[in-house]
């Protein structure tokens, strides 16, 4: 089947929707969040290990997107030619993911005969969480794990708008790339994290992907998918609230964001304001943890590893680990993967902004 009519070949590869074998092709693993594009291609290397070969970013102008939707493509197709610009990322194949409202993804309990009977369960349970009708997504499912109950069975199911996933073909379309594979941003940036942290199977995670308009809320048990959910709030808040505050220009608020003073402004005034944000911010995850543990048995969250753009915030994975009371750090997206430092000498500051680029790499060097 070809990409536009398979759901299955869309997630290929993530390793709990492996519905087809995977082809032994090394294509970049791009990211188009709502601010900018990242790039990141790998080669594999000895031991099961890789090698960081190029990566690129691209900022993206406001508006891009819609309700998930990429409604003004021109500027993305720009991004995506400047960044293959670059000699040492040049290939026609591409992986990459989709995240938001019009992106479901659910881990549930079916009670099931045959596979049969599985296959109309699983749909009609779908169809109670979608806020949208069956017939506009492409859906699909894998069973994860058997429960206690000779008849219970977990199935992950995950589910996309239809226009949602078209406006992304059509952008590479646009754009002369083969789009091998549309991924999820949760199980790009659980890939990463599986690979670079080799996490103890009793140990929960919280994977943050603060993003400039959004947050992607990951929970993992060592390496396997618990939950996750999105949420309206990011990086861009703060610049937002900085402008308002101070009266400022669009660009000088987003200098003072990243550090940099502008006249009759203090540090304490900044901070002040970014603390307020940071504080919003907390309250959007703690809900999202106390709605996880009601719905769930795991009582205690171990670890919370922040990574996207805002992860460079000041005070906010202190903001974290005091109001959570859990060790709080950024996320090393190039932990495990060699790095010639003398090539790329900014990379270390900028590992946290490419957590799901990597992942998406990670996925597409997979043999």
């Amino acid at each position: 089947m070809s990409l536009k009519t398979s759901f299955t070949e869309k997630f290929r590869f993530f390793e709990k929707l492996s519905f087809t074998k995977r082809k032994k092709k090394s294509p970049v693993g791009l990211y188009i969040g709502s601010s900018s594009v990242k790039a990141v291609k790998l080669n594999p290397v000895r031991n099961s290990l890789y090698e960081l070969v190029s990566y690129g970013f691209e900022e993206l102008p406001p508006d891009c997107f819609a309700n998930g939707s990429i409604v003004s493509p021109e500027p993305i197709t720009d991004a995506i030619y400047s960044i293959f610009s670059n000699p040492h990322l040049k290939s026609d194949d591409i992986v990459t993911s989709i995240s938001g409202q019009s992106v479901i993804v659910r881990k549930v309990s079916i009670h099931v005969q045959n596979d049969e009977d599985l296959a109309n369960a699983v749909k009609w349970e779908a169809e109670q969480h979608l806020p949208f009708d069956i017939n506009d997504v492409n859906f699909d499912f894998q069973v994860v794990d058997k429960t206690d109950d000779a008849d219970m069975v977990e199935v992950l199911f995950v589910a996309a708008k239809k226009d949602v996933i078209q406006s992304y073909i059509d952008v590479f379309n646009q754009a002369e790339k083969n789009l091998l594979a549309l991924d999820v941003d949760a199980f790009a940036l659980l890939n990463a994290y599986e690979f670079n942290y080799k996490p103890d199977d009793e140990k929960v995670a919280a994977l943050l992907n603060i993003g400039a308009n959004s947050t992607t809320i990951t929970l993992v048990s060592g390496t396997d998918f618990l939950f996750t959910r999105d949420i309206g709030l990011g990086g861009q808040k703060y610049t937002e609230f900085l402008q308002k505050e101070f009266d400022l220009s669009y660009d000088e608020a987003d200098m003072l964001k990243q550090g940099e003073m502008i006249a009759d402004v203090s540090l304490a005034e900044v901070q002040d304001v970014i603390n307020s944000v940071t504080e919003i911010i907390c309250m959007e995850i703690l809900k999202t943890f106390d709605y996880f543990k009601s719905t769930s048995s795991v009582n205690k969250i171990d670890r919370i590893l922040v990574s996207g753009g805002a992860a460079h915030t000041p005070g906010l994975l202190d903001a974290l680990d005091s109001n959570f009371d859990i060790p709080t750090e950024e996320f090393d997206s190039f932990k495990r993967i060699y790095v010639d430092e003398t090539q790329f000498p900014m990379i270390r500051e900028q590992a946290a902004d490419m957590a799901i680029a990597v992942g998406l790499a990670l996925r597409s060097s997979e043999g």
